[in-house]
């Protein structure tokens, strides 16, 4: 077995919300976007070892290691996840490195009640290597090569990383944030044409599983706006799987610009724009 490590932020044994089935979830640490509507930016940075959140910590679960970086006691964590409250960084303390067997010791305990396994983030893409690895073992373990392999990306990847990904690989997740460069460099701090190219890319080579579209209202709302991004999907592919989500505030990001959840009229809307352009199958949460 390969000794390349992933930094792994946290696992899900059991999830009906990140793929088709119930999945293995596995969210890995670092991300290429900085979202303003991010629910995790825990999973942004790698830990910088400040310290800021040492003393904080209520359960003593974390301190310094000899070489200064920080470090935290599993066993003595009690799960308050003060550590990321008081971060500044968008990080946390608790992202580990695992190896591939490691996790597919724990993957296999779930094993006879998953559909699959979800690698999401931070970026999964940021760490296609381990990626690679750690689908190609699944495939290669008769007790789980019947588990499909997803990622859950923001699509932010070049071709050559989809490549190598796609012998171990079965289908990919894109977020698309907007259509329009300028407003989704203001949502996410990147352009996005690597996204635009990877659901282009993906749909060819038949592992585009579904886009999703978070909706900001009054950001990325705009009724012409989303004509054009139905009308660009569609000629990708007019009966992709296009997954419609309302912005809730609930474990969001604090952020400068005033965001604000859609109401059900205006997720209707949005609904009717996509199923008026073309026989998508359509999602809507």
């Amino acid at each position: 077995m390969n000794a390349t490590q992933g930094l792994i932020t946290d696992t899900i044994a059991f999830s009906n919300v990140d793929g088709p089935g119930n999945r293995f979830v596995v969210f890995l640490q670092g991300c290429n976007f900085d979202c303003i509507a991010c629910h995790n930016p825990y999973t942004i940075n790698l830990c910088n070892h400040c310290g800021d959140c040492v003393a904080a910590c209520p359960s003593g679960a974390l301190g310094f290691s000899l070489s200064g970086g920080v470090e935290w006691s599993r066993d003595s964590c009690t799960g308050t996840d003060t550590c990321i409250s008081v971060c500044q960084w968008d990080s946390t303390p608790k992202a580990v490195r695992m190896s591939v067997e490691d996790l597919l010791v724990e993957i296999r305990h779930a094993a006879p009640f998953l559909s699959g396994i979800t690698v999401s983030g931070g970026e999964a893409t940021q760490q296609a290597d381990f990626l690679r690895e750690l689908f190609g073992a699944v495939r290669a373990d008769p007790a789980l090569a019947d588990l499909t392999c997803f990622v859950d990306s923001n699509g932010a990847a070049d071709r050559s990383t989809w490549t190598s990904l796609l012998l171990t690989m079965d289908g990919v997740m894109i977020d698309l944030k907007c259509l329009d460069s300028s407003i989704h460099r203001a949502i996410t701090g990147q352009p996005n044409d690597q996204v635009l190219d990877s659901i282009r890319y993906l749909d060819a080579v038949d592992r585009l599983y579904e886009v999703r579209l978070l909706m900001l209202p009054g950001i990325n709302d705009d009724t012409a706006l989303l004509e054009r991004t139905a009308l660009w999907l569609a000629d990708v592919d007019p009966l992709m799987r296009v997954k419609l989500i309302g912005f809730r505030q609930h474990g969001a990001r604090p952020s400068t610009r005033h965001l604000v959840e859609p109401t059900p009229e205006q997720m209707f809307m949005y609904h009717d724009i996509f199923a008026t352009t073309a026989p998508f199958s359509l999602c809507v949460i």
